[in-house]
């Protein structure tokens, strides 16, 4: 019997958004173990034959980033599932590494785009603790286990051991990136492509670094057709969580106030 109805095509979606990594205790950012089950359940859904993926992230941790990247790869291979990533915001940094796991990344003209590097920032207080009269005691076992501490004087050799896990953190990516995008980029070197520096949605499109701009919607209908479902998978906040955050004592504000501090400092980097 003809059918007049044609099946529509279900391409499933994960949005992750956010600081990749801890962003204190009283926020979950970005992790594998905050991840692991929505991927899980989307590139099972109905056994698809492409997963969608948007980011929207300033970065974070550089473990993390790593877990979460070669997590989607290892389901898209164990499922042979094509994985398109939309980058919304900001893909940089660790955001940009996650995206590194679409065989296409699509995102928008002003969306921020690289900042393939590594950083890592501190404070010094050593005068200031001494002008205030203020005494450091330390004791260790293991010479190297005060490394960097901020109350006392910074030591050439513990820059020099961090700079070189550093430069290790920064061959990871530049190797990840290379092996995602391959010869779409256009001149690494000349163009300064892996030394931290970020563009808009068109220029990277222009550096290879994206394959189109676009947004999801848009995207998906102009490859597949009109007749898809998008089917959405986000981690919804519990009732629990939202329940402790309306009653936190003023200590426990304090520190929420701090921390979404420190959250928003990363998005500030890139004029957000």
């Amino acid at each position: 019997m003809f059918s007049f109805f044609k099946k529509k095509l279900i391409i499933p979606h994960v949005r992750m958004s956010g600081v990749i990594g801890s962003v204190g205790k009283f926020k979950q950012g970005l992790d594998l173990s905050s991840q692991q089950g929505l991927l899980k359940k989307a590139f099972s859904y109905k056994k698809p034959k492409t997963v969608a993926i948007s980011i929207n992230s300033p970065g974070g941790s550089p473990v993390q980033s790593h877990l979460i990247y070669s997590y989607i790869r290892q389901l898209a291979k164990k499922n042979n599932t094509k994985v398109i990533i939309f980058a919304e915001d900001v893909a940089a940094s660790g955001g940009y590494f996650i995206a590194c796991a679409g065989d296409e990344i699509y995102a928008n003209s002003s969306s921020i785009i690289g900042s393939i590097g590594v950083i890592s920032a501190s404070f010094g207080f050593k005068d200031l603790i001494k002008k205030i009269g203020i005494e450091r005691r330390i004791y260790t076992a293991g010479k190297n286990k005060s490394t960097l501490d901020p109350f006392i004087e910074e030591k050439e050799e513990d820059v020099q051991r961090l700079k070189k896990i550093q430069l290790d953190l920064h061959s990871n990516f530049i190797e990840v990136v290379k092996e995602s995008r391959g010869k779409k980029i256009k001149e690494p070197e000349k163009n300064n492509i892996f030394t931290g520096e970020f563009w808009s949605g068109s220029a990277a499109l222009e550096l290879g670094l994206i394959d189109g701009i676009g947004n999801l919607d848009q995207i998906l209908r102009k490859k597949f057709g009109e007749n898809i479902i998008i089917k959405n998978f986000e981690k919804q906040k519990s009732f629990l969580a939202k329940k402790l955050s309306s009653s936190l004592s003023l200590d426990n504000q304090v520190e929420r106030v701090i921390d979404s501090l420190e959250e928003k400092n990363l998005w500030q980097k890139f004029g957000l």
